[in-house]
């Protein structure tokens, strides 16, 4: 068959044709060495609709000729797995979209939320410790009357990169008018990233003998800026953010690790997560290979709302019903810091362990309160 009757057939364009034989894809039976015309064998309409049906999936031109490479059973597995994966992004964005609806419709009302609501504050307390085994601390916890933040850094130079994203954070927001609160954050958040980059650079040129672990350095970061009635939320990597209500405890962030991409696609249950020996690797972090950008989104707050930040020293050993407990049952933020990080210890302390615990409260009950732990 001629390309031209091929791609009627196959429903594809003699365009796409010639781009699959360029690319290994899908090669002409035979090819005129004068003309260069090219010719199918009629055995390949069926793999020419398979990969026409692919790209209207959406799958990538990569991940199309592994399927193609693949028997029928492992390659409907490797469709299912794609299309999850789809599923949730779509998800992602659909959230995204829902906020991004609110927040516009938000600007555009005559009257504000802290017009409508009486001003909420917080108290608060932050806490940092090395654990048991770890030899140095490369986190960083902050908390004060309107930032919380936890980084987690990694690589050789983790502690700086940490640090580094805080300090920025601190500095970012304060630059910014209170009024713009994604906006703010926005902005801090890409100051944050150059003081990343900019300690990486540093650690790797100080530490010639570890300077190839310096320069694959980065941390995770999961902050909230708060205005009095709402908070904004930056996260990336697999530190993470919860919200105790009425009773009940939320991860409120989604981390960004292999083995949750796995979970996502159907490929690990949770239960299996848990334990995977690659539970830490990051997919998506600020600086090093896996560079990328945080996500940002607003958080209604309500009076009665505890908020924890942690690192995964934390949330990695202590089991989430061991931690709703120590929230729901210690009333004051700096013990409940604490008793978060002696769980830790207690089961262990394989990591470094970072909490921040936020109340909100009635402005009536005074100024924001304090109540910072350094570890």
């Amino acid at each position: 068959m001629g390309i031209g009757a091929f791609a009627r057939a196959a429903g594809l364009s003699q365009k796409a044709l010639r781009l699959y034989d360029g690319l290994g894809l899908l090669v002409p039976a035979r090819v005129d060495p004068v003309s260069g015309y090219r010719y199918y064998d009629a055995g390949q309409l069926e793999q020419a609709r398979l990969v026409a049906w692919l790209r209207r999936l959406g799958m990538p031109l990569a991940r199309i000729r592994e399927v193609c490479a693949l028997d029928g059973a492992e390659a409907a597995g490797a469709v299912r797995a794609y299309w999850r994966r789809v599923e949730a992004e779509t998800a992602a964005r659909r959230d995204l979209a829902a906020f991004l609806v609110d927040h516009l419709s938000r600007e555009g009302s005559v009257m504000t939320v802290n017009e409508a609501h009486k001003p909420l504050r917080i108290r608060y307390a932050a806490l940092s410790d090395r654990g048991r085994v770890r030899a140095s601390n490369q986190d960083t916890a902050y908390a004060d009357a309107r930032l919380l933040a936890v980084a987690d850094g990694c690589g050789g130079a983790g502690a700086q990169a940490s640090a580094a994203v805080v300090g920025a954070l601190r500095e970012g927001v304060d630059a910014e008018p209170a009024g713009s609160l994604l906006g703010a954050l926005a902005e801090a958040v890409e100051r944050a990233r150059h003081a990343v980059d900019g300690a990486i650079r540093a650690g790797s040129a100080g530490s010639a003998g570890d300077a190839g672990d310096a320069g694959d350095a980065g941390t995770t970061l999961t902050a909230m800026l708060w205005t009095g009635s709402q908070l904004a939320l930056v996260h990336i990597g697999d530190s993470r953010a919860y919200l105790l209500r009425d009773g009940g405890l939320f991860q409120i962030t989604h981390d960004h690790t292999l083995v949750q991409s796995l979970v996502d696609e159907g490929r690990l249950t949770p239960e299996e997560a848990a334990s995977h020996p690659q539970r830490s690797l990051l997919v998506r972090a600020l600086g090093g290979a896996a560079d990328a950008t945080p996500e940002l989104r607003l958080q209604d707050a309500r009076p009665g709302d505890r908020y924890l930040l942690c690192s995964d020293g934390l949330s990695a050993v202590v089991p989430t019903a061991e931690i709703r407990r120590a929230l729901t049952q210690i009333p004051h933020p700096e013990q409940a810091v604490r008793d978060l990080v002696a769980l830790a210890n207690a089961s262990g302390g394989p990591d470094n362990v970072s909490c921040v615990v936020a109340d909100v409260v009635d402005g009536e009950e005074g100024a924001a309160v304090p109540e910072s732990a350094d570890g």
